[in-house]
């Protein structure tokens, strides 16, 4: 890639990841009319990836949401490899790898090796705080989170957290590509393990839990009273099936290594779905089953 950046605005981006949100957070680069490079280690992946992403927007133009010379356009800046080559251009970086540290701080280290020293990199973490990856690197100061939420091409809330030493230039770049790419920036001026939406959400997650292992409610009634009198777009067991009950497990059970305290740790209702490999619409059964077509058909 050649550099493209004008103005210190990014042009280039790329995102680290293929999975359902690294996929989403590339195509919503690349119809804002970036150059995107969308890397990830399993060719399949980026298989899986194109397939899925041609898909939603072959709705999106059916529905005239998206006309099909956009798409086109779109799909033309954004290129697929199992290799990080040809960084040398690259303004930022979003990694949206697995929730694992240890694989997170991996890759870090390697990006910081490969990417011109002007690079931000930023990850898209939603329990891991900048200060916890950012020390994989030899650039703090240019080291960020942004979090898109799942939808990645639907929900418009992107947070922009800032570390200890993430440098204001940073911060603002960040703010630019968010607003850029048709997304509302939530910035966070210092950084909490969970943010802002997750710290609330889960919260709820956690009540609607606890009533369900007490025999309090049912799941249904649980989701219903959360929609009906709080107006909820979704009740949370519904939430978890849609976004993967596997991502708030991982989420949660990273707290509780961090912080050592049992209300951290995830549920046993959580971590029996986890186990069972019940994780929601992406695998036909949750707190929901779902059919071929992931319509919802009753409570598990």
């Amino acid at each position: 890639m050649a550099t493209r950046r004008r103005g210190g605005s990014t042009e280039q981006v790329l995102v680290a990841g293929a999975g359902a949100m690294g996929s989403q957070i590339a195509v919503v680069c690349a119809l804002a009319g970036l150059e995107v490079g969308l890397y990830d280690v399993d060719p399949a992946m980026l298989t899986r990836a194109d397939r899925e992403l041609r898909d939603r927007m072959s709705k999106q133009i059916a529905k005239g949401r998206r006309t099909a010379a956009e798409v086109d356009d779109a799909f033309a800046r954004l290129r697929m490899d199992t290799a990080l080559s040809a960084l040398t251009g690259v303004d930022l970086v979003i990694e949206a790898v697995v929730e694992k540290l240890e694989v997170k701080r991996a890759l870090f280290a390697e990006l910081d090796q490969r990417c011109p020293p002007g690079t931000i990199l930023a990850s898209n973490s939603s329990s891991f705080v900048p200060s916890q990856m950012a020390h994989a690197t030899a650039r703090p100061d240019r080291f960020v989170n942004l979090h898109f939420f799942n939808p990645a091409l639907v929900m418009r809330c992107v947070e922009v957290v800032r570390g200890p030493e993430t440098s204001d230039a940073t911060v603002e770049a960040a703010i630019d590509l968010v607003e850029r790419i048709g997304k509302l920036p939530v910035v966070l001026d210092r950084e909490i393990p969970g943010f802002v939406a997750n710290r609330i959400l889960n919260a709820v997650r956690d009540e609607a839990i606890g009533l369900l292992e007490g025999g309090y409610a049912s799941i249904e009634a649980i989701d219903t009273a959360c929609r009906t009198a709080l107006g909820y777009p979704m009740g949370p067991f519904e939430l978890m099936d849609l976004t993967g009950i596997d991502i708030g497990y991982l989420t949660k059970q990273a707290r509780f290594e961090e912080t050592g305290d049992p209300a951290d740790a995830p549920s046993a209702t959580v971590r029996a779905k986890v186990e069972a490999g019940h994780l929601g619409r992406k695998t036909g059964r949750g707190f929901y089953t779902y059919d071929e077509h992931g319509n919802r058909t009753r409570p598990t």
